[in-house]
């Protein structure tokens, strides 16, 4: 963890793991099947399976492979919600929550880049992966706690389709239709 790490911490401390499932469970609540907040609820969980797929190979073939799929999910995920949740959050929940998200979800694409550097068996490898887990999980939770529970409640129905349909789109666009619930409408790229 670094001094910076540690300062931010002592300022803000990471919610516990019973505030993340009580955000978690009013995010779901708020959310209907197959909107915008579904979509991203479950690609949180696919994230932190990601993680803990990473965190829990033995081999280093595994776990090369576990944080390359991770960090395609990690950059998918982050440039959906760039492109189409985080303005929606600038102008439903406050643009100081939109600058944060994006300044955090930019540090988490620095530091898998920075993990690819670094043995991935060893100490300082799973030290690295642990520190980026701990930081998104304090990301998920801020947005399931209240940036996006303010979108929710606060943007007129037809926006609420359009975050629906753009959310997915964007996804797609990065990472097919890992994660969809429906079938690809995107035609592939020949």
């Amino acid at each position: 963890m670094s001094f910076l790490d540690k300062i931010a911490s002592s300022i803000m401390p990471a919610a516990s793991d019973q505030e993340r499932a009580e955000a978690r469970q009013k995010a779901q609540e708020l959310s209907q099947s197959q909107d915008w907040l579904e979509m991203v609820l479950d690609h949180h969980r696919l994230i932190e399976g990601a993680f803990d797929r990473a965190l829990n190979a033995t081999a280093s073939e595994n776990r090369i492979e576990a944080a390359r799929e991770l960090a395609m999910m990690l950059t998918g995920h982050a440039n959906a919600e760039e492109s189409v949740i985080y303005p929606a959050v600038v102008e439903y929940s406050g643009k100081a929550h939109a600058a944060m998200a994006f300044e955090e979800q930019a540090a988490a694409k620095i530091n898998m880049a920075l993990l690819e550097n670094i043995d991935p068996m060893s100490d300082d490898w799973r030290e690295k992966l642990e520190h980026i887990q701990a930081a998104v999980a304090q990301h998920v939770y801020q947005e399931e706690s209240s940036w996006f529970p303010d979108v929710m409640q606060n943007a007129p129905g037809d926006k609420q389709r359009l975050l629906t349909d753009r959310y997915a789109e964007e996804f797609e666009r990065y990472c097919g239709n890992l994660g969809s619930k429906q079938p690809s409408r995107l035609a592939p790229i020949a």
